[in-house]
């Protein structure tokens, strides 16, 4: 009776496991977004503004004090930061955040923007909005205005604050967007990147903290803006930079201070993780070659050098030689001959010296009639081919003479 074969039922097990495993290590080695509680979020690069990851990012819904990003940005544009501005009347409810203004009070606009930023102070916003328009009425007009101009299409102002009101909201992509456009001004990234600082402009010295606590726990984090209000819940522009690379994140609508700090802390850790420093050209590294035609030889044009760039995932850097084709020589080698420059989504990154590799002397030159004085005897030659002569002649004529009869 014959034995059935036997099946290879290890090996079988072996690979179902490997196939199952398989999406499991795919998934580990291609970071997903994470999966936060807050009602929109958004995280973009700052500097190309590539999406990064998002969930329901152009839905506007109430911005709390985010809303004050809008009234920095206008005073920053319309007024002196050593100019003088009088707080006017202010009579808040329960609950604001405020700067401590007295009426009547001045305070340099530099200060203003401190306390409007960092404590997100209301009545800072108030005695800015009454220094750039002459009242808050028509500073939200200005709002409203600079939001078009910007291209903010679902973003409407209806104070200089943030209170919860029907005509005051946003989205996440224009509060990202706003924030970058403010970025652009070296005393906001000042300002929003300050753990405390005293202000000394107003009738006494006050010191103040930042409510965007991430910038003091964390160092890398260096803005943006908090903002609670029962309706917008709440919610944190933030920005941080490592490995040269800057990101910028919104969170709206987050359940608590704690969630909307963490849902901001895995954002940005997510973002960085896609990043990482590729080594674009080695020092030594061969990049072209030239002809030396005098020589009738080619040289290898090497990297003096390296170059290194952070570059995000699925993005390459491209690396161009700028170096002649044909070289004369005399060449030495590491003599530079050209530039190989980098770039990554068409911005330059570095650039690099290119040298020759060895170096490379001229094929002496040659001519018929430098062929036929080579044939010749030389000087010497003929000196001593001479002188052998005259002694053989005078050694004739003595022999001559010597068998002549007497």
């Amino acid at each position: 009776m014959s034995q059935a074969p036997r099946r290879p039922w290890g090996i079988v097990c072996l690979a179902l496991a490997v196939l199952a495993l398989w999406p499991a290590r795919a998934a580990a080695s291609h970071p997903q977004p994470p999966d936060i509680p807050a009602k929109a979020w958004l995280l973009i690069d700052a500097d190309d503004h590539t999406r990064l990851a998002a969930h329901d990012p152009d839905t506007s819904r109430a911005m709390a004090s985010t809303t004050k990003l809008m009234t920095a940005y206008l005073s920053l544009r319309e007024l002196p930061l050593k100019k003088m501005l009088t707080a006017p009347a202010y009579h808040p409810i329960p609950g604001e955040s405020l700067l401590g203004l007295e009426p009547g009070e001045r305070m340099t606009v530099r200060d203003l923007l401190y306390g409007l930023l960092l404590p997100s102070g209301n009545d800072a916003a108030v005695t800015l909005a009454d220094g750039v328009a002459g009242s808050t009425d028509a500073f939200v007009g200005q709002m409203n205005k600079a939001a078009r101009r910007l291209g903010l299409d679902e973003t409407s102002y209806a104070n200089p604050i943030g209170l919860d009101a029907p005509g005051n909201y946003s989205s996440p992509r224009d509060l990202a967007n706003l924030a970058l456009t403010l970025r652009h001004n070296a005393l906001f990234r000042r300002i929003v990147n300050t753990p405390q600082i005293t202000l000394h402009s107003g009738e006494h010295p006050r010191t103040i903290e930042n409510h965007n606590d991430l910038v003091i726990t964390h160092p890398w984090v260096n803005g943006v803006k908090t903002g609670y209000t029962p309706d917008a819940g709440n919610v944190l522009v933030a920005s941080g930079t490592q490995k040269g690379v800057t990101l910028l994140s919104v969170v709206m609508g987050a359940p608590g201070i704690p969630v909307r700090d963490t849902d901001t802390l895995r954002l940005l850790d997510y973002g960085f993780s896609l990043y990482s420093t590729r080594q674009a050209v080695r020092p030594g590294e061969q990049l072209a070659s030239a002809r030396v035609p005098n020589a009738d030889a080619s040289v290898p044009l090497e990297a003096r050098g390296g170059l290194s760039a952070t570059v995000r995932r699925g993005q390459n850097i491209d690396v161009t030689v700028h170096a002649p084709k044909s070289i004369e020589a005399p060449i030495h080698r590491g003599q530079k001959v050209g530039v190989a420059k980098a770039t990554l989504a068409g911005e330059p990154v570095g650039s690099v010296p290119v040298v020759a590799g060895r170096g490379e002397k001229p094929t002496p030159a040659t001519s018929p009639v430098a062929d036929v004085d080579d044939l010749l005897p030389g000087p010497r030659v003929v000196v001593w081919i001479i002188c052998v002569g005259l002694v053989a002649i005078v050694i004739l004529i003595g022999t001559a003479l010597a068998r002549r009869p007497g």
